[in-house]
């Protein structure tokens, strides 16, 4: 029997229909929703059932969609010492962590971790090169901010990529230094370049350079571990917002070998952009597994990093403004180009300088050449103001947030940027000016947690118990669940195979231990997901199921 010819039945759970009802079966036919309604008419609407799936309560829920995250690096990230500030409070623990994981190591192999937050140290600092020289002087210590965005590295690092006083600063990037010029260790954005090596992945001023390689096997063992992750989380489609030669290789590997259980769209590197239209490509490539949608730009720096741009400076520090990864014209140009070929464009931005550039560059391209919907994205969107809300509107451009990274960051966010920060991802104020706001992860620098996502937008409450802004910048449960399934879904051009369960529409779903549009915020946490399945067939279940 062929797989389009293959019948499901799915009972025992609850299942949400597309158009908000509650149903009690699930009628999938090769791989898609046939049917949502009672058990009888789901059997009858089928007439050959090959497998019948009796649940034990919950609720079958639309498969969650990642529109934005890093599955390739996150892989990695997970494979690294994990150094977040729910286990590294202090830079002693931070080096007595790495040194504890050096010792395991081949003598000379590079030593990595992930996910320190300088605001959550007790120093309140990041850490240096002579703070990593403690844990190591004979390899390379590289420590990455939980941002992405850069991070530092030990002098043995600097040493052998060359890197001294005399380094220029590189377009779109910053070597952090000592007052006496000496570099720090520190390297952000599109600095991270120097230390990939001579035929490592270079991106220039085209965003921050995460592309480490490992060999293709690691690689591939990397990328499976975070798959599981994601599956874990009920998440069945995911977009990778920033695809170099590394991370497609991963992916079509993968896909070769029967191993690609979740739907992939990558969206490109801008440093890629010229090589995509030399190749014609002009519009989504691949099929329902891996595809290749858009293109991703820079416009300015990380939150977390101090690299988001504000030209009046930041309020914790009048002279330190942050960066943009190219000027406005530059930018424009370069989104006019896609946009003539037919791309869509996910862009990062996070100050509100920034978001106007795109915003600007955007109204423009369509000018020049009307897409009614090409749905250019801004990536973060992190603080935008109302009038940037309503051209949003205006233009069809989509935000792309993160609730999570609030959650986690928003107290340093507020000591960076001053009363500003108790705006950061404001969703509630985009609902109410119908701009469908999409929720992400960015993992890794947020695991992917949709509930937790969902939670974090109801409540605008960190992780230190503060709470940002007013509530009408909150987006009430069943909007957020939305941002998480159906408007992710059509963020990625996907709107009528994932994130929804009506007829037609893959049957990609979660079974959760119960139905989050009936559970008040504060509890969104608590529900687990038992199930997840991709394609009408299971891809992942929790111990014991």
């Amino acid at each position: 029997m062929h797989d389009n010819d293959r019948t499901l039945l799915v009972t025992g759970a609850t299942v949400a229909a597309a158009d908000g009802t509650r149903a009690e079966a699930l009628a999938v036919r090769g791989g898609r929703v046939l049917h949502v309604g009672s058990r009888e008419d789901a059997r009858a609407a089928l007439g050959r059932v090959d497998e019948e799936v009796a649940l034990d309560g919950g609720v079958v829920h639309p498969g969650f969609v990642d529109a934005h995250c890093h599955p390739v690096m996150y892989g990695q990230a997970l494979a690294w010492v994990d150094v977040r500030p729910e286990r590294v409070p202090d830079l002693d623990t931070l080096v007595r962590v790495l040194a504890e994981a050096a010792r395991e190591l081949p003598a000379g192999v590079p030593l990595r971790a992930f996910g320190y937050e300088h605001r959550r140290l007790a120093e309140r600092r990041h850490p240096t090169r002579h703070d990593l020289d403690r844990v190591a002087q004979d390899r390379e210590v590289y420590v990455m901010n939980a941002s992405g965005h850069g991070g530092v590295v030990n002098s043995a690092s600097l040493r052998l990529h060359g890197i001294t006083a005399a380094t220029a600063e590189p377009e779109g990037g910053r070597i952090g230094r000592f007052p006496d010029g000496e570099p720090n260790g520190e390297l952000w954005d599109a600095a991270c370049d120097l230390i990939t090596g001579p035929d490592g992945i270079k991106i220039g001023n085209h965003g921050p350079n995460f592309h480490l390689d490992e060999p293709e096997a690691v690689l591939a063992a990397q990328l499976r571990h975070a798959q599981d992750v994601f599956l874990a989380a009920g998440v069945t489609t995911v977009g990778d917002a920033q695809a170099s030669r590394r991370e497609m290789g991963a992916y079509l590997r993968l896909r070769d070998a029967g191993e690609l259980r979740m739907r992939v769209s990558a969206y490109l590197t801008s440093a890629l952009l010229d090589t995509a239209l030399d190749l014609g490509l002009v519009r989504a490539l691949g099929d329902d597994l891996f595809r290749v949608q858009g293109v991703k730009f820079y416009a300015d720096g990380t939150l977390g990093g101090w690299t988001a741009y504000f030209p009046e400076g930041y309020a914790a520090d009048c002279c330190h403004h942050g960066q943009l990864y190219h000027t406005a014209e530059e930018y424009a140009e370069l989104v006019a180009r896609a946009h003539r070929a037919g791309l869509q464009t996910a862009t990062h931005a996070q100050s509100p300088h920034a978001i106007g550039m795109v915003l600007d560059a955007v109204e423009k391209a369509q000018a020049d050449l009307d897409r009614p919907d090409a749905r250019h994205r801004i990536e973060h969107c992190g603080l935008p103001t109302d009038e940037q809300v309503h051209r949003m509107a205006a233009l069809g451009v989509v935000p792309v947030m993160q609730p999570q990274h609030h959650l986690r960051t928003g107290d340093g966010t507020l000591a960076a940027v001053g009363d500003l920060g108790h705006r950061y991802n404001p969703a509630g104020r985009c609902a109410d000016a119908g701009v469908p706001v999409v929720f992400s992860s960015d993992a890794p620098v947020a695991p992917p947690a949709p509930l937790e996502a969902v939670y974090a937008a109801a409540t605008r409450r960190t992780v230190l118990g503060t709470e940002l802004g007013d509530a009408s910048l909150r987006l009430p449960v069943a909007a957020g669940l939305r941002a998480h399934t159906a408007d992710a879904a059509r963020a990625l051009h996907l709107e009528h195979s994932v994130g929804t369960l009506a007829p037609g529409a893959w049957a990609d779903f979660t079974v959760l231990s119960a139905d989050p549009a009936q559970t008040p915020a504060e509890e969104l946490r608590s529900i687990a997901v038992r199930e997840t399945w991709v394609g009408g067939r299971r891809a992942w279940a929790a111990a014991g199921r």
